[in-house]
Protein backbone atom coordinates (compact mmCIF):
# COMPACT_ATOMS: atom_id res chain seq x y z
CA UNK A 1 0.00 0.00 0.00
CA UNK A 2 2.98 2.29 1.00
CA UNK A 3 4.52 1.55 -2.34
CA UNK A 4 1.38 2.01 -3.95
CA UNK A 5 0.21 5.41 -2.45
CA UNK A 6 4.17 6.71 -3.25
CA UNK A 7 3.68 6.22 -7.03
CA UNK A 8 0.37 7.62 -7.42
CA UNK A 9 1.64 11.14 -6.58
CA UNK A 10 4.01 11.72 -9.80
CA UNK A 11 1.65 10.07 -11.65
CA UNK A 12 -1.47 12.34 -10.97
CA UNK A 13 1.44 15.51 -11.50
CA UNK A 14 2.17 14.50 -14.81
CA UNK A 15 -1.84 14.19 -15.86
CA UNK A 16 -2.30 17.35 -14.39
CA UNK A 17 0.56 19.23 -16.47
CA UNK A 18 -0.46 18.17 -20.04
CA UNK A 19 -3.85 19.40 -19.03
CA UNK A 20 -2.87 22.57 -18.41
CA UNK A 21 -0.94 22.32 -21.64
CA UNK A 22 -3.88 21.89 -23.41
CA UNK A 23 -6.41 24.35 -21.68
CA UNK A 24 -3.53 27.19 -22.85
CA UNK A 25 -3.43 26.37 -26.10
CA UNK A 26 -7.47 26.27 -26.51
CA UNK A 27 -7.22 29.56 -25.38
CA UNK A 28 -4.80 31.48 -27.24
CA UNK A 29 -6.32 29.24 -29.82
CA UNK A 30 -9.74 31.12 -28.92
CA UNK A 31 -8.18 34.14 -28.66
CA UNK A 32 -6.69 33.94 -31.89
CA UNK A 33 -9.50 33.41 -33.52
CA UNK A 34 -11.78 36.02 -31.47
CA UNK A 35 -9.08 39.19 -32.65
CA UNK A 36 -9.22 37.73 -36.53
CA UNK A 37 -12.92 36.83 -37.05
CA UNK A 38 -14.48 38.63 -33.68
CA UNK A 39 -16.73 35.76 -33.03
CA UNK A 40 -17.13 36.96 -29.49
CA UNK A 41 -18.02 40.48 -29.78
CA UNK A 42 -21.44 39.61 -29.32
CA UNK A 43 -20.79 37.96 -25.81
CA UNK A 44 -18.35 40.65 -24.87
CA UNK A 45 -21.56 43.70 -25.75
CA UNK A 46 -23.87 41.45 -24.42
CA UNK A 47 -22.04 41.30 -20.83
CA UNK A 48 -21.32 45.05 -20.95
CA UNK A 49 -24.66 45.70 -21.00
CA UNK A 50 -25.48 43.07 -18.37
CA UNK A 51 -22.84 44.93 -16.41
CA UNK A 52 -23.49 48.69 -16.99
CA UNK A 53 -25.47 49.14 -13.87
CA UNK A 54 -22.83 47.46 -11.58
CA UNK A 55 -20.45 50.13 -13.04
CA UNK A 56 -22.51 53.01 -12.42
CA UNK A 57 -23.29 52.20 -9.04
CA UNK A 58 -19.72 51.83 -8.32
CA UNK A 59 -18.95 55.43 -10.22
CA UNK A 60 -22.25 56.79 -8.67
CA UNK A 61 -20.38 58.67 -5.68
CA UNK A 62 -18.01 60.32 -7.54
CA UNK A 63 -19.92 61.53 -10.15
CA UNK A 64 -22.16 62.85 -7.12
CA UNK A 65 -19.07 64.49 -5.92
CA UNK A 66 -17.90 65.98 -8.57
CA UNK A 67 -21.52 67.37 -10.05
CA UNK A 68 -22.07 68.92 -6.50
CA UNK A 69 -18.60 70.75 -6.86
CA UNK A 70 -19.62 72.06 -9.89
CA UNK A 71 -22.71 73.22 -9.04
CA UNK A 72 -21.74 74.82 -6.09
CA UNK A 73 -18.80 76.99 -7.33
CA UNK A 74 -21.00 77.81 -10.42
CA UNK A 75 -24.14 79.20 -8.23
CA UNK A 76 -21.43 80.85 -5.88
CA UNK A 77 -19.76 82.35 -9.60
CA UNK A 78 -23.45 83.61 -11.10
CA UNK A 79 -24.03 84.92 -7.55
CA UNK A 80 -20.43 87.23 -7.27
CA UNK A 81 -20.96 88.23 -11.18
CA UNK A 82 -24.97 89.04 -10.48
CA UNK A 83 -23.93 91.58 -7.24
CA UNK A 84 -21.39 92.98 -9.04
CA UNK A 85 -23.63 93.75 -11.72
CA UNK A 86 -26.36 95.51 -9.48
CA UNK A 87 -23.78 97.75 -8.13
CA UNK A 88 -22.59 98.61 -11.52
CA UNK A 89 -26.23 98.97 -12.46
CA UNK A 90 -26.89 101.50 -9.53
CA UNK A 91 -23.77 103.54 -9.97
CA UNK A 92 -23.98 104.10 -13.92
CA UNK A 93 -28.22 104.93 -12.98
CA UNK A 94 -26.98 107.39 -10.26
CA UNK A 95 -24.56 109.28 -12.94
CA UNK A 96 -27.39 109.09 -15.41
CA UNK A 97 -29.56 110.90 -13.47
CA UNK A 98 -27.79 114.09 -13.42
CA UNK A 99 -27.63 114.45 -17.10
CA UNK A 100 -31.08 115.81 -17.08
CA UNK A 101 -30.27 118.17 -15.04
CA UNK A 102 -27.07 119.23 -15.79
CA UNK A 103 -27.87 120.04 -19.26
CA UNK A 104 -30.99 122.33 -17.90
CA UNK A 105 -27.53 123.87 -15.69
CA UNK A 106 -25.48 124.39 -18.21
CA UNK A 107 -28.69 126.46 -20.61
CA UNK A 108 -28.77 128.63 -17.67
CA UNK A 109 -25.17 129.28 -16.52
CA UNK A 110 -24.23 130.20 -20.63
CA UNK A 111 -27.18 132.53 -20.64
CA UNK A 112 -25.53 133.87 -17.69
CA UNK A 113 -22.03 133.80 -19.23
CA UNK A 114 -20.52 131.92 -16.25
CA UNK A 115 -19.73 128.33 -15.27
CA UNK A 116 -19.60 126.46 -12.20
CA UNK A 117 -17.55 122.74 -11.45
CA UNK A 118 -19.58 120.19 -9.51
CA UNK A 119 -17.14 117.81 -7.96
CA UNK A 120 -18.37 114.31 -7.80
CA UNK A 121 -19.68 112.38 -4.93
CA UNK A 122 -18.62 109.49 -3.40
CA UNK A 123 -21.27 106.63 -3.12
CA UNK A 124 -21.89 103.35 -0.89
CA UNK A 125 -24.01 100.12 -2.07
CA UNK A 126 -26.27 99.23 1.13
CA UNK A 127 -28.50 96.52 1.50
CA UNK A 128 -32.22 96.93 3.24
CA UNK A 129 -31.89 94.94 6.34
CA UNK A 130 -35.86 95.32 8.00
CA UNK A 131 -38.92 97.35 7.30
CA UNK A 132 -40.92 99.27 9.74
CA UNK A 133 -44.12 97.78 9.14
CA UNK A 134 -46.17 100.49 10.84
CA UNK A 135 -48.11 102.08 7.71
CA UNK A 136 -47.50 105.53 8.83
CA UNK A 137 -43.64 105.68 9.45
CA UNK A 138 -42.20 105.12 6.37
CA UNK A 139 -38.70 103.80 7.56
CA UNK A 140 -36.09 101.09 7.27
CA UNK A 141 -32.96 100.05 8.32
CA UNK A 142 -29.72 99.83 5.88
CA UNK A 143 -26.43 97.41 6.90
CA UNK A 144 -23.76 99.95 7.27
CA UNK A 145 -23.21 102.33 9.74
CA UNK A 146 -20.59 104.38 12.37
CA UNK A 147 -17.47 102.05 10.59
CA UNK A 148 -18.73 102.85 7.10
CA UNK A 149 -18.63 106.44 7.82
CA UNK A 150 -22.07 106.99 7.57
CA UNK A 151 -23.68 109.89 9.43
CA UNK A 152 -27.11 111.33 10.51
CA UNK A 153 -28.66 113.54 7.56
CA UNK A 154 -26.70 111.42 4.80
CA UNK A 155 -28.92 111.24 1.15
CA UNK A 156 -30.17 107.75 0.02
CA UNK A 157 -30.72 106.91 -3.37
CA UNK A 158 -31.87 104.10 -6.10
CA UNK A 159 -30.87 103.68 -9.30
CA UNK A 160 -34.30 106.40 -10.50
CA UNK A 161 -33.90 109.00 -8.02
CA UNK A 162 -33.63 109.98 -4.17
CA UNK A 163 -35.26 107.69 -2.06
CA UNK A 164 -34.34 109.31 2.10
CA UNK A 165 -32.12 110.36 4.28
CA UNK A 166 -30.54 108.81 7.66
CA UNK A 167 -31.85 109.84 10.69
CA UNK A 168 -30.21 107.24 13.20
CA UNK A 169 -27.04 105.45 12.55
CA UNK A 170 -25.55 102.73 14.83
CA UNK A 171 -22.29 101.40 14.45
CA UNK A 172 -23.20 98.90 12.03
CA UNK A 173 -26.86 99.74 10.84
CA UNK A 174 -28.39 102.91 10.51
CA UNK A 175 -32.26 103.86 10.22
CA UNK A 176 -33.48 105.67 7.16
CA UNK A 177 -36.45 107.67 6.38
CA UNK A 178 -38.40 107.81 2.98
CA UNK A 179 -39.01 110.82 1.16
CA UNK A 180 -42.67 109.90 1.20
CA UNK A 181 -42.90 109.63 4.90
CA UNK A 182 -45.59 112.89 6.42
CA UNK A 183 -42.60 114.06 8.85
CA UNK A 184 -40.23 114.54 5.70
CA UNK A 185 -39.61 117.12 3.97
CA UNK A 186 -36.91 118.00 1.16
CA UNK A 187 -35.72 121.53 -0.79
CA UNK A 188 -36.32 120.33 -4.80
CA UNK A 189 -35.82 122.87 -7.80
CA UNK A 190 -37.97 122.59 -11.23
CA UNK A 191 -35.36 120.89 -13.35
CA UNK A 192 -37.29 123.15 -16.28
CA UNK A 193 -37.04 126.93 -14.58
CA UNK A 194 -35.03 126.68 -11.75
CA UNK A 195 -38.09 127.40 -9.36
CA UNK A 196 -36.71 126.70 -5.94
CA UNK A 197 -39.76 124.99 -3.70
CA UNK A 198 -40.47 122.13 -0.68
CA UNK A 199 -41.64 118.83 -1.38
CA UNK A 200 -43.12 117.06 1.45
CA UNK A 201 -44.01 113.11 2.18
CA UNK A 202 -47.59 112.77 2.50
CA UNK A 203 -47.88 109.31 4.11
CA UNK A 204 -48.44 107.77 0.44
CA UNK A 205 -45.57 106.23 -1.00
CA UNK A 206 -46.66 107.24 -4.34
CA UNK A 207 -47.75 111.21 -3.76
CA UNK A 208 -45.23 114.03 -2.51
CA UNK A 209 -46.78 117.32 -2.30
CA UNK A 210 -45.68 121.33 -2.83
CA UNK A 211 -47.58 123.11 -0.47
CA UNK A 212 -45.97 126.59 -0.61
CA UNK A 213 -45.92 127.54 -4.20
CA UNK A 214 -47.93 130.25 -5.14
CA UNK A 215 -50.90 130.21 -7.88
CA UNK A 216 -48.32 132.74 -9.80
CA UNK A 217 -46.10 130.12 -9.68
CA UNK A 218 -44.30 128.47 -12.99
CA UNK A 219 -44.78 124.98 -12.69
CA UNK A 220 -46.53 122.45 -15.41
CA UNK A 221 -47.46 118.72 -14.81
CA UNK A 222 -44.66 116.75 -16.24
CA UNK A 223 -42.41 118.89 -14.75
CA UNK A 224 -39.06 117.18 -13.05
CA UNK A 225 -38.23 118.23 -9.65
CA UNK A 226 -34.36 117.40 -8.52
CA UNK A 227 -32.69 118.08 -5.33
CA UNK A 228 -31.54 121.68 -5.02
CA UNK A 229 -28.23 120.86 -2.84
CA UNK A 230 -29.16 123.82 -0.69
CA UNK A 231 -28.18 122.69 3.06
CA UNK A 232 -25.37 120.45 2.20
CA UNK A 233 -26.78 116.76 3.27
CA UNK A 234 -28.71 116.03 -0.15
CA UNK A 235 -26.49 116.21 -3.50
CA UNK A 236 -27.69 118.44 -6.18
CA UNK A 237 -29.19 117.88 -9.18
CA UNK A 238 -30.81 114.01 -8.10
CA UNK A 239 -34.20 113.38 -9.71
CA UNK A 240 -36.76 113.59 -6.88
CA UNK A 241 -40.37 113.42 -8.11
CA UNK A 242 -41.99 114.49 -11.19
CA UNK A 243 -45.39 116.69 -11.20
CA UNK A 244 -48.69 114.86 -11.38
CA UNK A 245 -50.96 117.66 -10.57
CA UNK A 246 -51.81 121.34 -10.78
CA UNK A 247 -54.41 122.49 -9.29
CA UNK A 248 -54.87 126.74 -9.31
CA UNK A 249 -57.32 127.90 -6.29
CA UNK A 250 -59.05 131.51 -7.38
CA UNK A 251 -58.33 133.09 -4.04
CA UNK A 252 -56.33 130.78 -2.19
CA UNK A 253 -52.48 131.97 -1.33
CA UNK A 254 -50.99 128.98 -2.70
CA UNK A 255 -51.68 126.20 -5.38
CA UNK A 256 -52.26 122.48 -4.87
CA UNK A 257 -49.60 120.35 -6.78
CA UNK A 258 -48.40 116.82 -6.11
CA UNK A 259 -45.95 114.98 -7.84
CA UNK A 260 -44.96 111.42 -8.12
CA UNK A 261 -41.75 110.29 -6.43
CA UNK A 262 -38.87 108.71 -9.25
CA UNK A 263 -37.48 106.73 -6.88
CA UNK A 264 -38.97 102.73 -6.62
CA UNK A 265 -40.00 103.43 -3.02
CA UNK A 266 -41.55 100.12 -2.17
CA UNK A 267 -39.56 98.28 -4.59
CA UNK A 268 -35.97 98.98 -3.76
CA UNK A 269 -33.21 95.87 -2.18
CA UNK A 270 -30.10 98.06 -2.90
CA UNK A 271 -29.60 101.49 -2.12
CA UNK A 272 -26.63 104.43 -2.66
CA UNK A 273 -25.29 106.08 0.13
CA UNK A 274 -24.12 109.18 -0.87
CA UNK A 275 -21.79 112.01 0.13
CA UNK A 276 -22.36 115.65 -0.86
CA UNK A 277 -18.75 117.20 -2.18
CA UNK A 278 -20.31 119.94 0.71
CA UNK A 279 -20.30 119.56 4.49
CA UNK A 280 -23.53 118.00 5.64
CA UNK A 281 -22.56 120.40 9.12
CA UNK A 282 -23.23 123.39 6.89
CA UNK A 283 -26.89 122.25 7.24
CA UNK A 284 -29.57 119.98 6.54
CA UNK A 285 -31.82 119.97 3.88
CA UNK A 286 -34.78 118.53 5.45
CA UNK A 287 -36.99 118.43 8.65
CA UNK A 288 -36.91 114.54 10.25
CA UNK A 289 -39.39 112.97 12.31
CA UNK A 290 -38.97 115.23 15.03
CA UNK A 291 -39.67 118.26 12.80
CA UNK A 292 -42.90 120.46 13.06
CA UNK A 293 -44.63 122.96 11.05
CA UNK A 294 -43.03 125.90 12.07
CA UNK A 295 -40.18 125.01 11.09
CA UNK A 296 -41.26 123.76 7.63
CA UNK A 297 -42.84 127.35 7.29
CA UNK A 298 -39.47 129.14 7.60
CA UNK A 299 -37.53 126.68 5.28
CA UNK A 300 -39.97 127.11 2.79
CA UNK A 301 -39.98 131.11 2.94
CA UNK A 302 -36.07 130.95 2.13
CA UNK A 303 -36.34 128.65 -0.28
CA UNK A 304 -38.77 130.83 -2.30
CA UNK A 305 -36.93 132.51 -5.35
Amino acid sequence: MTRHRQSAGPTRGLALGPKFFLLGLVAVTLMVIDHRQQHLATIRDTLSVVLFPVQALVNLPFAAWHWGRDVTAARLALLEEVRELREARLDVSVQLQRLASLEAENARLRAMMGSSRQAADRVLVAEILAVDLDPYRHRFTVNKGNRHEVHVGQALLDADGVLGQIVRVQPFTAEAILISDADHALPVIVNRNGLRTIAMGTGDTDRLSLPFLPNSADIEEGDLLVSSGLGGAFPSGYPVARVTRVERRPGAAFAEVSAEPAAALQRAREVLLVWSSRDPSEGDDTTPADGDDTALADAAAQEQP
